[in-house]
């Protein structure tokens, strides 16, 4: 499938499931792994996971079609557009849209925490993915210095 058949049919759906035209881009994106689509609230522009298209087919990418329209179309009414507002819940399940897609199994999965930065004196404990300066910060309980430890990767997944 094109970016031109993919246009055509974000088009279909909307005028057949939501009764507005789509007037604006929608696109294959080839690099999505994490997420199924997304919606542009800056250019009104809809992009769609092809791996999601490969993987599971036409019935689900259409769930999540109809997830992107949702954001689409209550964003140009000055609606609630955004997942945890009442609009967007109310109007996906009448269009039977997905509110999350299925997951890839080549999709790269969250990395657990890497290190752990341990107060020299009261012991609080805090565990980051991202290593970090501790001389550049202070422990929140007592505001003692920290200590940078580095986790074993097999002892915390």
């Amino acid at each position: 499938m094109e970016d031109k058949q993919l246009q055509q049919w974000v088009e279909r759906i909307s005028l057949t499931s939501f009764g507005r035209p789509f007037l604006h881009k929608a696109t294959f994106n080839r690099r999505l792994t994490s997420t199924g689509g997304r919606y542009f609230t800056k250019s009104h522009d809809i992009e769609i996971s092809w791996q999601q298209y490969e993987q599971f087919g036409a019935e689900d990418v259409e769930k999540i079609i109809k997830h992107e329209l949702c954001h689409y179309h209550l964003h140009l009414m000055k609606r609630g557009y955004q997942h945890r507002d009442e609009d967007f819940k109310r109007l996906l399940q009448q269009v039977g849209g997905t509110r999350f897609c299925k997951s890839l199994p080549n999709a790269k999965r969250r990395e657990p925490y890497r290190y752990k930065l341990v107060c020299t004196s009261c012991k609080t404990e805090y565990l980051r993915k991202r290593k970090l300066d501790p001389k550049k910060y202070a422990c929140g309980q007592c505001r003692g210095k920290l200590k940078l430890l580095t986790l074993d990767l097999q002892q915390n997944s």
